[in-house]
């Protein structure tokens, strides 16, 4: 071989050698790709998922199926390559690292925060049925932070659940502000905490509200803090899913395992969707590989939050065999599955791009 030959082998050669290199170069993004659905309605380690004491519970042979997606690890290497193959790949997807995990995120954190999220989503699934049902229940109104030099300061604490004012229950955060507000400024006021376990009973002196001198405040901020439910309703999955986006599905769920009769018909429905406890229904992540996973195992209609429409009507699904419906709340979720089991071609919300 002349030297011609030699010098062109050794530019493929090095040309080779720095494509191993730069595919093998850490990047910083994450992949998601589809993962496991679980039916609600069915069962998890001999047990049903979703059990109920002290209220009727009915069964159904359909399946309500939560979606989930498989993120690459907060210290797992991405790199070019695997970013590259999972970018070509229709059913996975490519975010920057910074959108998904923070700079402190470890594998222990992350599911730390996950389990925490998925308990505050159960509360949030529960109480949103109960609602839908017209079952009544209390929210718990706990102290978030206590303003500083105000009348509550040294006497209140973040994480007091405010159990009465004045010797009144409280049953959700209005309950408080409407009976503090009303006063004249000065008044003294009395509540009645939980506080590690036990009660304690705080007097307190209103002062000027920040937004009117001529209303009281105590000068705390509140918010709802748990709920108390009239009956048991428990929820058990593998803890390796968490999150918030169970939310729609197990309300859902719930309010079918509480009613008499099948809610599905029979039918394999999926979907996703954070949930309040009033059953508005939020947008979550990872909506396109949740379609993928949810196809796969059979779904024929899938619930979309409806900020998430435009993004899932441009995921790679077949429209022939699974149906989107779009929703905003549990009731809209609920009276769409019902008219889509009684009639497939019934017209429902739609997502479009």
């Amino acid at each position: 071989m002349n030297r011609r030959t030699w010098a062109s082998i050794l530019a493929l050669v090095l040309v080779v050698g720095l494509s191993v290199v730069a595919a093998s170069r850490e990047v910083p993004y994450v992949t998601f790709s589809p993962g496991p659905t679980v039916n609600v309605l069915g069962e998890y380690d001999g047990k049903s998922i979703i059990t109920v004491k002290g209220h009727p519970a009915y069964r159904d042979e359909g399946a309500l199926r939560l979606t989930t997606v498989i993120p690459s690890g907060p210290q797992e290497k991405v790199n070019i390559a695997t970013m590259f193959f999972a970018w070509l790949d229709p059913d996975r997807a490519v975010y920057p690292r910074r959108i998904i995990y923070g700079d402190r995120d470890t594998r222990q954190t992350v599911r730390d925060e996950s389990a925490a999220q998925m308990a505050s989503s159960q509360d949030n699934a529960i109480a949103s049925a109960l609602s839908a049902l017209d079952i009544p229940f209390t929210t718990k109104v706990g102290v978030a932070a206590v303003d500083k030099d105000g009348p509550a300061d040294g006497k209140l604490e973040p994480g007091d659940i405010i159990v009465s004012v004045d010797g009144r229950d409280v049953k959700d955060v209005s309950d408080v502000t409407d009976r503090v507000r009303p006063l004249p400024v000065g008044s003294p006021v009395e509540m009645t905490v939980r506080r590690a376990g036990g009660l304690q009973r705080v007097e307190l002196v209103t002062t000027e509200a920040p937004d009117d001198p001529k209303a009281s405040a105590v000068r705390v901020s509140i918010q709802a803090a748990g709920y108390r439910f009239p009956f048991q309703v428990d929820l058990k999955l593998n803890d390796n899913i968490g999150g918030p986006s169970a939310g729609l599905m197990f309300a859902t769920g719930i309010y079918d395992v509480l009613t008499p009769g099948s809610l599905t018909g029979g039918k394999a429905i999926a979907g996703t969707g954070e949930i309040d406890g009033e059953g508005k229904v939020g947008p979550i992540g990872g909506i396109q590989q949740k379609l993928v996973g949810a196809q796969g195992d059979g779904a024929r209609l899938f619930l979309v939050p409806a900020d998430n429409c435009a993004e899932a009507a441009a995921g790679h699904y077949d429209s022939d065999r699974m149906r989107l419906v779009k929703v905003n709340t549990l009731d809209e979720a609920v009276e769409d599955v019902k008219a889509w089991v009684e009639d497939p071609k019934a017209e429902l919300a739609r997502c479009t791009r």
